[in-house]
């Protein structure tokens, strides 16, 4: 049987024993067997909208905090356990070391999409988030705060751990001291687990819930799908007619030039395009496909460089229902 992975978030620098008078304790958090971390951020001194409510007429109600903000994301490879059953243990380790809960959703309850796309979180495919199933949970001690995003995919489970302490902290995962270091992001990769499909589109949404159309080509500032054959959309509607009870959303992403509110309707009416191409080119029923977009509020890149702005000009397709088959 495999170690239960620890999680230890140290919140301030110094010695992993008890703290002195004044000092913050450690976070320490039991992850399930099989678990592996998958992605890390972090930054010494940044910001942090802390969800307290959904996502409701627009606006997602949240706490403004400071400090150290630290992110990793984990899969639980082989994981038969629902989003549920993934946070309750969570939960309760949080709430035996001195955590109070002042906010828990899940789902549509939470806001659904908008809900998940204002909320920070590690990119695709690292953290997956299903959005039709995924539990988000914030909770406060004292001067820090943590968060949790639960979701699956057919393949795995993903969480994603978000703490912010007042004082610099340690690297998430280890109890060794740490140096300070100027603000970056640091992402680790390791390989998916065969699908037995080789790196297809369908293999993509089979082992993490998303993949990025690739090949669609827009012309700049323009949200029209020129005529033409389209390998990716092509690929698309073959799996969902092979699994005829999934649904989609396809979301559309731009990087960061210009003002917000045009980026949003420029990447919504380009995933627009994709829906209406998957309906008449292919005769998928509507109801089974979503469109929308996130403008740059989801980047997979750096926007500071050309390639970086290339990478976040992308529209995406995510599996919104459960189960799927290869």
């Amino acid at each position: 049987m495999t170690t239960p992975r620890r999680l230890i978030i140290a919140a301030l620098l110094g010695s992993s024993l008890a703290p002195m008078p004044g000092q913050a304790q450690s976070v320490d958090l039991v992850m399930p067997e099989n678990s592996a971390a998958v992605a890390e951020q972090s930054a010494p001194f940044a910001s942090y909208p802390l969800p307290l409510g959904p996502f409701r007429d627009g606006t997602l109600p949240t706490k403004p905090l400071e400090g150290a903000v630290q992110q990793r994301a984990w899969r639980i490879d082989g994981s038969g356990a629902s989003t549920l059953e993934l946070l309750v243990p969570l939960r309760a380790q949080l709430a035996a070391q001195g955590f109070d809960i002042v906010f828990e959703c899940e789902g549509l309850q939470c806001g659904g999409f908008d809900f998940r796309f204002a909320t920070p979180l590690l990119p695709e495919p690292e953290m997956h988030v299903d959005l039709g199933d995924f539990r988000f949970l914030s909770a406060t001690r004292k001067d820090e705060a943590i968060s949790l995003m639960v979701s699956k995919s057919a393949a795995a489970g993903f969480v994603q751990v978000t703490h912010v302490g007042q004082k610099p902290a340690q690297a998430l995962g280890t109890t060794a001291p740490a140096t300070p270091q100027p603000a970056q992001e640091t992402v680790f990769r390791q390989p998916q687990p065969s699908q037995g499909t080789g790196d297809t589109l369908a293999s993509r949404l089979l082992a993490s819930g998303a993949a990025v159309l690739t090949g669609l080509d827009f012309p700049s500032g323009s949200a029209a799908l020129p005529k033409g054959s389209y390998a990716a959309l092509d690929q698309m509607a073959a799996w969902m007619k092979a699994n005829p009870e999934t649904s989609v959303a396809v979301v559309g992403h731009t990087d960061a030039s210009g003002g917000l509110a045009g980026n949003i309707a420029l990447s919504r009416q380009r995933a627009q395009a994709v829906r209406q191409y998957l309906i008449r080119q292919h005769g998928i029923d509507s109801s089974r496909i979503e469109a929308e977009g996130v403008g740059y509020l989801a980047p997979i890149a750096s926007n500071q460089t050309e390639e970086g702005r290339q990478k976040n000009r992308r529209v995406e397709v995510m599996v919104t229902s459960t189960p799927v088959q290869p």
